[in-house]
């Protein structure tokens, strides 16, 4: 592996201060927030598809067609296998971020609203920060927990707020959702250290292929079939950026900047799938989203200048 290729340059040769290492935080932040815009269409996408497909189908040929450019990423760019102690950390990345994640938001999406889900994935931030937390052993300043927690606690009073204070069985699994992302990217994150980002994902959804061909098998022969334009739209969406695309700018964001600091940008994901969720689906935007929004901006504020 060139150092053109390394998601970050090596440590011996990183710059650490001055204006090169400032640019590389700038764009390591961009980078990131490019992820996070990507993945805010992820629910309207998935609401798309299941006009057309059922849950099972979509999750199942989502990682199917993002598998076949995966390979073929990985063929164009003659990239050669991860090593042993990679494979653990990338089959979590597979199991959470290709398989676990994709199916239950998208079996929660069918009686859940793409609004109301998005704000309770809000808590996925916390949780990633809290995985990587345990995974490298660093700890985040006192003050970049006080604003997760802020922020998480915001998107959780509304998500209650929402729900009359009884979250439903499409809460459940979004929340386990919640979790099994989360230690999908604090594993990517720490992996896009030593492996390229779009290797990353590259390779945790080609793992993940032979599965997913059962699951899209098994839901075509299962579930029923209505082909149209917003079906295919939103599965090539959710193949080609959600499951793919989208990842490779986030793990090199994260590689940039740290997973602490760039999962608290994904605060800002629900507030964008509220605004897609009202322009795209004509959901009603909820009353408490002005104010949500605000303290999430806040808390993502300052969760990006405290020291970790």
């Amino acid at each position: 592996m060139t150092t053109q290729d390394s998601a970050t340059l090596p440590s011996a040769i990183a710059p650490q201060r001055g204006t090169a290492s400032g640019r590389g935080t700038a764009s390591g932040t961009v980078l990131a927030a490019l992820g996070v815009a990507s993945f805010s269409l992820s629910f309207p996408a998935t609401a798309w598809s299941l006009e057309g497909f059922g849950p099972w189908s979509s999750t199942g040929l989502r990682g199917v067609l993002a598998g076949v450019l995966a390979a073929l990423y990985l063929l164009a760019s003659g990239a050669t296998p991860p090593t042993r102690r990679h494979w653990p950390a990338l089959l979590m990345v597979s199991g959470g971020c290709v398989l676990g994640f994709p199916l239950l938001t998208t079996l929660a999406l069918r009686t859940s609203s793409t609004a109301h889900s998005a704000v309770v994935i809000g808590v996925l931030p916390l949780a990633t920060a809290v995985f990587s937390a345990v995974r490298t052993g660093r700890r985040p300043s006192r003050a970049f927990w006080t604003a997760a927690l802020a922020g998480a606690a915001a998107v959780l009073a509304f998500t209650l707020l929402q729900s009359h204070g009884r979250p439903s069985a499409a809460d459940l699994f979004l929340f386990v959702g919640v979790v099994v992302c989360a230690a999908g990217y604090a594993e990517g994150g720490r992996l896009s250290r030593d492996l390229p980002g779009a290797q990353v994902i590259a390779w945790a959804v080609v793992v993940a292929l032979p599965v997913m061909l059962v699951t899209a098998g098994c839901g075509l022969a299962a579930e029923p079939v209505r082909i149209g334009p917003k079906a295919l739209a939103g599965l090539a969406y959710i193949a080609a950026v959600s499951q793919f695309g989208g990842f490779v700018l986030w793990y090199r964001g994260m590689a940039a900047i740290g997973v602490p600091r760039a999962s608290q940008l994904q605060l800002g994901q629900p507030l964008l799938t509220l605004v897609w969720s009202v322009l795209l689906l004509g959901e009603e935007l909820p009353a408490a989203a002005p104010v949500t929004a605000v303290v999430v901006l806040v808390c993502i504020a300052v969760t990006q200048r405290a020291r970790t």
